[in-house]
């Protein structure tokens, strides 16, 4: 990857917004890269979120033994704001899917249409592993 979301996958993003309410969406890798984002959002803004919400979904994760035994993976976060929500979803090996909504939005649909979306997208929501230094060399040519 070169550093830049993947604008290919930004219109895809825009469908979890045709829910009332919904307003943003963006794809983040686990280490809170941007990958995408949905219209009406700046980049700089897109950038600032993926990196808290990766730092959101840490903190969640690092909560499950609160479950008592052997708790299973993370799937989703939901954050309740005075004024709405944000929902934060699992959406492929170290991928996450993010959408933010008003209070009357109708919770239900936009985790319905998230987890579809992350279905559709499937292979390319997958956010590859970073690079080393170490790994770039080794496929150098010399």
């Amino acid at each position: 990857m070169n550093g830049h979301p993947n604008t290919d996958l930004g219109w895809m993003l825009d469908d979890v917004l045709l829910v009332p309410e919904a307003r943003h969406a963006i794809l983040l890798s686990a280490d809170g890269l941007l990958r995408a984002h949905s219209a009406g959002i700046s980049r700089d803004e897109a950038d600032r979120q993926a990196a808290a919400l990766a730092g959101v979904q840490s903190i969640s994760r690092s909560t499950s033994g609160f479950l008592g035994a052997e708790p299973g993976p993370w799937r989703q976060t939901l954050i309740e704001f005075a004024g709405g929500y944000v929902f934060l979803v699992a959406a492929g090996p170290g991928a996450y899917l993010a959408v933010s909504a008003g209070e009357s939005v109708d919770m239900e649909a936009v985790s319905y249409r998230m987890q579809k979306l992350v279905d559709r997208l499937g292979r390319e929501l997958s956010t590859p592993r970073r690079q080393t230094p170490s790994d770039h060399d080794a496929g150098a040519v010399r």
